[in-house]
């Protein structure tokens, strides 16, 4: 991927409307909360995917949080749940699921990735939906598939793959996505994004203006919100990585998560091959 200012390869499968497209054919994308002291992360991971063309994003909370989220979002919608089979019905129909942002590293979050496993829907695995699953990680590679897309930073990555940073990142990758039977997302100033059939990208438009709190979420959101829209998953990540790096330069110092999915547009103008 190029530092260059220029959309490398995905450029030509990015998914745009048509003159006919309604919201239901842009994808639908959930996001799962965590409790009612913990839904910033999956606020911005909403966003994220609305902003990067989901046609109709969901947040699937605890009951709990209804009335922190209530006041909080306007396009995106709540789905309450009071436990997994609740969960799974509420994303039942969904085209991707975006899951562990300050979920919680805890019994629930397992049970909650369970049975989002079975309904179909792609899923984004980010944060404590990675670290929770540090002592087995078989079991969770045995629920994912080529479609499903995995973003841990470095310290996320070797909880689950403690054997494989010591290589170099990119052949740590490579191996993680093989292993995993889903797409890695490693995240960091070059991002290494690797497919379970070997395809394996650099992303380096890179900045250190992403050195922030939430920036992660919204990048979960985003690759959520192409998947919604049925975009290949490893194409779907490479283009996530590079939109989501080429907005926080634009914006530079004093960069926020929150900032983030409002400069997706000016990002999203540049790329629309009908400009």
């Amino acid at each position: 991927m190029a530092d260059d200012g220029k959309a490398p390869d995905w450029r030509t499968t990015l998914p745009w409307p048509g003159p006919d497209t309604h919201k239901h054919a842009r994808g639908r994308l959930g996001v799962v909360s965590g409790r009612a002291g913990q839904t910033g992360a999956a606020r911005l991971a909403a966003r994220g995917g609305l902003r990067i063309g989901a046609g109709v994003v969901s947040l699937l909370c605890p009951v709990e949080a209804v009335a922190v989220l209530a006041p909080a979002v306007e396009a995106v919608m709540l789905k309450p749940f009071t436990d997994p089979e609740t969960l799974a019905e509420l994303a039942d129909g969904m085209d991707a699921v975006v899951v562990g942002p300050a979920a919680g590293i805890n019994d629930a979050t397992v049970a909650n990735i369970h049975a989002l496993a079975g309904n179909g829907a792609a899923m984004v695995i980010d944060a404590d939906g990675l670290s929770v699953f540090e002592s087995w990680p078989a079991d969770l590679f045995a629920l994912l598939d080529r479609d499903d897309v995995l973003t841990p930073h470095e310290g996320e990555f070797s909880r689950l793959f403690p054997d494989l940073l010591e290589q170099g990142r990119e052949a740590a990758a490579t191996q993680a996505a093989a292993r995993a039977g889903a797409v890695v997302v490693l995240k960091g100033p070059r991002t290494v994004i690797a497919a379970p059939d070997g395809r394996m990208v650099v992303n380096d438009n890179g900045t250190p203006w992403l050195a922030t709190a939430g920036t992660g979420d919204v990048l979960a959101g985003m690759i959520g919100g192409l998947l919604a829209q049925r975009m290949d998953s490893f194409d779907a990540a490479c283009a996530a990585v590079w939109i989501h790096a080429e907005a926080a330069a634009g914006f530079g110092p004093g960069l926020i998560a929150e900032d983030l999915p409002d400069r997706l547009p000016a990002v999203l103008a540049r790329l629309w091959p009908g400009q």
